[in-house]
């Protein structure tokens, strides 16, 4: 017997019993379908999460002040000069911007927001890799003056205008009149949930002294230091000497705690990764317990029909089929049932992932080897369990299968 006659003869064996072969097979189906569905899920929610992270910036860190335990030491704030000597002090830094930012209500004719203002200097949109979609970001000329002047996130000038253009238009944040000379391209949420896009910036001086209102004693205080290292510099290094240069300018003693926090985004984006992929690994690991029922189920339907067909397997060896055969015929049938459970459960995962997609409003990713692992993985069930089976089929006496009704 030959192979192609073996899948014939099983096909035709298992439409016999059409309805038993169907529910031998939901094992793998649900096995199979389950594995694309999680593989897929956890790259999509992956790939969101990258771009989350990489809409921040690129080989961006983020220096945050902090506020020291009571009665440690004095707090000292983050200042403009300590983002100059950043900048001055540290190979591989691109940008070190003093930022500072608070909650503010910003108002057009008669529409109105609550939205967060930002005071950045002109390196704030080399380092957060944020173009600008319409207008112009600040010239040195808009710090040094104090312009009044205003760039828009897509949310804020959404809301506040429409479908129009907003540049060249004055809008009121906190009452105090501000131009809008350009309106930032969508950077969209953060890993956190944070709209990106809800945010209106303005020259760090003018926000300082024209909307945030900083005593004399505060006016080089800053919230947060955002730097940007080269793409070819190491950033741990970069963080590391951050790090020590800030506790010598703020006079933090051995052994004590830093008054200032510092984020890398690169290890966010590693950390994020890593938690996706053992998650997924997880899910993917119940899965494919599925799998493993669904080969039982063959398994124990193999052997029914091993029974039922005990007379059968007699009269085809009796007119000169070999053990070989036998065992080749029902172990066939075995592969032929994972094969096509695998196949449907294939079809199932992959429109389940798409439809998933579409809902998440991520990308739409099925990934190969998962494809090749998974319906693998289902043949192999087959050949597995299809075995015993089909070797109880070969062994069988001729003679007393040919006695039995």
């Amino acid at each position: 017997m030959t192979y192609a006659d073996a899948v014939i003869s099983a096909i035709q064996a298992l439409r016999g019993n059409l309805m038993r072969s169907v529910l031998t097979m939901l094992g793998i189906v649900i096995g199979v379908a389950a594995v694309i569905l999680v593989v897929a899920i956890g790259s999509g929610a992956r790939a969101v999460v990258i771009e989350q992270i990489r809409s921040l910036g690129s080989n961006l860190l983020v220096i945050d002040r902090q506020a020291p335990p009571p009665g440690s030491y004095p707090a000292v704030a983050l200042t403009d000069l300590d983002a100059e000597v950043i900048g001055r002090e540290i190979s591989g830094v691109l940008q070190a911007v003093p930022v500072v930012h608070a909650a503010v209500d910003v108002v057009h004719g008669n529409a109105s927001w609550t939205t967060s203002l930002f005071g950045v200097t002109e390196g704030y949109f080399a380092a957060r890799d944020w173009a600008v979609a319409d207008g112009r970001t600040f010239n040195p000329d808009d710090e040094t003056g104090m312009a009044k002047v205003a760039i828009l996130g897509e949310t804020v000038a959404r809301t506040l205008f429409g479908d129009e253009s907003p540049v060249g238009s004055t809008i009121r944040v906190q009452h105090i009149p501000f131009t809008v000379i350009g309106v930032l391209a969508p950077k969209g949420q953060t890993t956190s949930g944070r709209d990106q896009d809800d945010i209106v910036i303005a020259p760090l001086r003018t926000a300082r002294t024209r909307v945030l209102g900083a005593s004399q004693g505060k006016l080089d205080n800053v919230d947060t230091i955002l730097v940007k290292v080269g793409e070819n510099d190491d950033i741990g290094t970069a963080q590391a000497e951050i790090e020590s240069l800030l506790r010598a300018r703020h006079r933090i003693a051995q052994g004590r705690d830093d008054n200032f926090s510092i984020k890398n985004l690169a290890d966010v984006m590693r950390i994020k990764e890593a938690s996706a992929s053992a998650l997924a690994w997880l899910v993917g690991a119940i899965a494919s317990i599925s799998l493993l029922v669904g080969g039982i189920g063959i398994m124990n339907i193999m052997l029914v029909s091993v029974v039922e067909r005990t007379r059968e397997i007699g009269i085809r060896m009796a007119i000169g089929a070999r053990r070989r055969d036998i065992l080749t015929q029902f172990l066939v049938e075995a592969v032929v049932l994972s094969v096509f459970g695998g196949i449907i459960g294939l079809l199932i995962g992959t429109v389940g992932a798409g439809a998933i997609a579409v809902v998440a409003r991520w990308p739409w990713i099925v990934s190969a080897p998962a494809v090749a692992v998974a319906v693998g993985f289902s043949i192999l069930v087959g050949m597995v369990f299809g075995f015993y089976p089909a070797r109880k089929a070969a062994a069988l006496d001729p003679i007393e299968a040919l006695r039995r009704e």
